[in-house]
């Protein structure tokens, strides 16, 4: 997760995670958005990407969510891009 206040107007937060499959990106988003609505009552303004591209964006507005497979992750390199915005969890 990026603390981006201060650094971009575009979020607050970026949380950054990998799926190994396709059907593990899809997973992970179902689930994410299911648990968000359920228990704080919020839907993303919007959703971008497939976990069929390697991708899938959720844009809760002050966070946003991004989901990569390995390949994505490596190509996009968010941390590295973002890399003046203060790491605030990192799980390896």
């Amino acid at each position: 997760m990026l603390d981006l206040e201060g650094v971009t107007l575009i979020a607050d937060y970026f949380v950054i995670a990998t799926g190994e499959s396709e059907r593990q990106l899809r997973a992970m988003s179902r689930d994410l958005e299911a648990r968000l609505k359920e228990e704080w009552r919020i839907a993303p303004l919007s959703i971008e990407g497939t976990a069929a591209a390697g991708w899938i964006l959720l844009d809760y507005g002050s966070v946003v969510v991004h989901l990569f497979s390995p390949r994505q992750r490596e190509r996009y390199n968010l941390e590295e891009f973002w890399s003046d915005a203060r790491t605030v969890v990192r799980i390896a």
